[in-house]
């Protein structure tokens, strides 16, 4: 008999062995139920994993399904020793038989041909393999945290995902779609809900936290959007006059912003400026035809939000061009002020020191003036006062 174990079971020994199989059985049934209805399972036979999760669940739904053929051989071992058992007497032969169906290797799973050049002359052409309670079982130990392990995973993130989407969803119901922000707020959430469907555990706990909270970002600032579009309905004569204020902000800000261009191609050595065309009648025109017709608080917030962006890059360009020109005044300042700092030391009239106040001062009349080149005359003027004073500073 194969796999027949040296000792051969009393009737005693078969009973209690029988009975604590019996109920080692009975607990695996329980747990492999409740495994069977594991949210992570359910989940997995609902959307067919992608990506990361397939990679991760097919070795573990491989251990799953070896389990459940286990389990299935476990209870046709068991079955057939307790038919053996039922018997009225057990003779040697009948309790070696229960021996080897409980403790031998009974259950023959696979058989593989053996290459001619691994067997002997008179040697067997297959290999049987065979495995028995104690084998199954502990496989069945083995694979069952291994299949636990990534069906928590993927509930974690299911359940993650789910309880930070559903205040956000209920919200959204709430508030609807009518404005772009939101609409694409719900595409996203449906993107997001669809990759944790077929593939949740290629979310990693950093991206996974980002994407929750740019959702939740967006979904504040589209809430703010709506207070506002309420707002403007609720006082649309005021929100019109208010965006009129942008507009004529936007025409100031070129002409400060052109003017200040001006002054710099005039005055001071340096890469063309960024140059934009007034187009702040345009706006306006957009106004008058808003206000011409039955209040459309969405179409009013969009033209301030291109008109914020349009002030946004006109003062960009006041500033860049402001910069150069701020930046020639305190060059002015500074010297002026070594000059002074020069008289007071008592080296002002020195040869070196009055060649470099000399360069200093060309350099910064010219037009256009080169404000790297003053910089460096001023700093040369700075040491060489230091120099000859005999002081640091």
């Amino acid at each position: 008999m194969h796999g027949n174990p040296g000792h051969i079971l009393t009737v005693a020994e078969i009973d209690r062995e029988i009975a604590d199989r019996a109920r080692e059985i009975e607990t695996i049934a329980a747990t492999l139920v409740e495994l069977d209805k594991h949210p992570g399972l359910v989940l997995l036979r609902r959307f067919p994993p992608t990506g990361a999760t397939e990679q991760r669940w097919a070795p573990a739904r491989t251990a799953l399904e070896l389990m459940w053929e286990d389990f299935g051989r476990l209870g046709t071992v068991l079955d057939r020793a307790k038919a053996a058992r039922a018997r009225r007497r057990l003779d040697a032969l009948d309790r070696e038989e229960i021996t080897r169906l409980l403790r031998g290797q009974p259950i023959e799973v696979a058989r593989h041909t053996i290459p001619m050049s691994q067997r002997s002359l008179s040697g067997p052409r297959e290999q049987v393999e065979l495995i028995g309670i104690v084998e199954m079982l502990d496989r069945m130990r083995s694979a069952f945290p291994v299949v636990v392990q990534v069906l928590d995973a993927v509930e974690a993130v299911n359940h993650r995902v789910m309880s930070d989407i559903a205040p956000l969803q209920a919200e959204l119901d709430r508030l609807g779609t009518s404005i772009p922000e939101l609409r694409a707020l719900s595409e996203d959430m449906d993107t997001l809900a669809v990759q944790v469907a077929t593939d949740p555990l290629a979310l990693g706990p950093d991206a996974l936290d980002h994407r929750l909270s740019e959702l939740a970002r967006r979904m504040r600032e589209a809430a703010s959007v709506l207070s506002e579009l309420r707002a403007m309905s609720t006082d649309w004569d005021g929100a019109v006059d208010r965006v009129r204020a942008r507009v004529e902000a936007l025409h100031k800000t070129y002409e400060r912003a052109d003017h200040a261009r001006v002054e710099v191609e005039r005055t001071i050595l340096a890469a063309p400026l960024p140059r934009h065309p007034d187009d702040s009648a345009v706006y306006g025109a957009e106004l008058t035809a808003l206000e011409a017709n039955s209040p459309d608080p969405t179409a009013l917030w969009e033209l301030r939000q291109r008109l914020g962006h349009a002030l946004d890059a006109a003062s960009h360009n006041e500033h860049l061009a402001q910069g150069l020109l701020d930046r020639r005044l305190e060059l002015e300042g500074r010297f002026s002020a070594y000059r002074a700092k020069a008289a007071r030391l008592g080296v002002s009239e020195d040869h070196d020191v009055l060649a470099a106040s000399r360069i200093a001062a060309g350099l910064l009349s010219r037009r256009p003036c080169d404000l790297a080149a003053v910089t460096r005359a001023i700093t040369d003027y700075r040491q060489l006062i230091a120099q000859k004073s005999g002081r640091r500073s």
